[in-house]
């Protein structure tokens, strides 16, 4: 077992490091996150189970990317997850999906489109234009093997 080492100093912003460094580069970076939330649904014109009303525990991944701003970072992932919470979680968690979303089957098919459409959205009206930050991916899980995908070449 080796011993570890303690730094002598912390660096110190402004002495040691300058605004100009903070920002390591200007190259596009995708950040991912994931977030869950409950909710209920049944499918219309649909033989079998699912036609009955049943919930799952919903799994989004949310992958973003964009240009670094001057402190080096792309969006911060708390300001990722007001977005998800105000978008998505706000309006989804603990309901009845086929009453809070427009007329749709509430399928994952149906509803990951819904879900870029807000997030996207979101993004664009809360984030800087320089950064260009856009959704790349969302991945919507309605239990552990199953999942929709949607990727940004598919939506444009």
């Amino acid at each position: 077992m080796g011993t570890y080492r303690i730094p002598d100093k912390l660096q110190e912003f402004g002495k040691d490091i300058k605004t100009d460094q903070l920002a390591y580069h200007r190259r596009r970076v995708a950040l991912t996150k994931e977030f869950t939330f409950d909710a209920a649904h049944h499918l219309h014109q649909y033989d079998g189970k699912c036609k009955n009303l049943h919930g799952h525990t919903y799994r989004l991944v949310v992958t973003v990317s964009g240009y670094v701003n001057d402190i080096g970072l792309v969006i911060d992932f708390a300001d990722l997850k007001r977005i998800y919470r105000e978008t998505i979680e706000d309006k989804l968690d603990h309901q009845y999906l086929n009453e809070v979303l427009p007329p749709m089957n509430t399928s994952a098919e149906n509803m990951i489109v819904w879900m870029w459409d807000e997030l996207e959205r979101a993004l664009h009206a809360e984030t800087e234009a320089s950064q260009d930050i856009r959704l790349e991916e969302l991945v919507l899980y309605e239990t552990p093997t199953s999942r929709a995908t949607l990727k940004r070449a598919w939506v444009e």
